[in-house]
């Protein structure tokens, strides 16, 4: 009986600082992870930002192109 409560005592003592270690680095794991997601989010509204900004212009250039195409005709 003695040997159980000893070896019971042993699995308690090895488990406690297993559980702890395991919830230390899933905190550290996902304190990274949101980091690195926080960091994609911004290079993607960047990016949204330079695509919609080159949509502008493209619409801009059409609407020149189009004015330098009635001045032509109009001389």
């Amino acid at each position: 009986m003695e040997a159980i409560i000893i070896a019971c005592i042993g699995g308690v003592c090895t488990a406690i600082p297993t559980v702890i270690a395991t919830i230390s680095s899933n905190k550290k794991s996902t304190a990274l992870i949101t980091y690195r997601v926080e960091q994609l989010e911004k290079k993607v509204e960047k990016h949204n930002t330079v695509v919609e900004r080159t949509y502008h212009l493209e619409d801009d250039l059409k609407y020149v192109k189009e004015e330098i195409k009635e001045l032509k005709h109009s001389y």
